[in-house]
């Protein structure tokens, strides 16, 4: 009677854990993880630019996003800007498969407001969406994404999910040019 009790319990237990598949049970839901890996979904942001405006990083919803951490006081940063100014401007317009365009999303990791309003405008830097905190390391955008040197970037897709990490110079429109139409 015992093993009769237990293979029901067995069988009970592998029933309950198996999902019908659609038309015939419920549909499978997939839920995407909130993290740091290709495949997760990027966490939220949401910062002021330099005119004091919270920005989120979910407004971009639809489109192909670069989160973009730099500093103004970065030279890695400020070499590599021209290649991302470059970027916006051929892909900003562009026909892409699965979304409605290209932006960016620029992560201060400035203490000084005017020298990141001046960076901006020295380098180009002529989308809307700047963001900082402006506390240097201590930044919780920095923190969130584990950022510990700059510069440093996350590629997400229209439905904010994490595609590429870390694309510079052509790397960039590489996986950009992926994505078009």
């Amino acid at each position: 009677m015992k093993k009769i009790g237990i293979i029901a319990f067995i069988t009970l237990v592998t029933l309950s854990s198996f999902v019908w598949p659609w038309p015939f049970g419920a549909k499978q839901k997939t839920e995407t993880k909130i993290g740091l890996k290709i495949g997760d979904e990027a966490p939220e942001l949401a910062f002021e630019n330099p005119e004091g405006k919270t920005i989120k990083l979910s407004s971009l919803r639809g489109k192909i996003v670069l989160i973009d951490f730099w500093a103004s006081w970065c030279g890695p940063c400020r070499r590599e800007n021209p290649n991302v100014v470059k970027a916006y401007h051929k892909y900003s317009k562009a026909k892409f498969k699965n979304a409605k365009g290209f932006d960016i999303y620029n992560v201060s990791l400035d203490r000084n407001k005017a020298s990141w309003k001046k960076a901006i405008e020295q380098d180009g830097l002529v989308w809307k969406n700047h963001v900082s905190d402006l506390l240097f390391w201590n930044s919780a955008a920095a923190k969130i994404y584990h950022v510990n040197s700059v510069p440093m970037n996350y590629l997400i897709d229209a439905n904010g999910i994490i595609i590429g990490k870390n694309l510079r110079g052509d790397n960039l429109h590489i996986a950009l040019d992926k994505l078009l139409k």
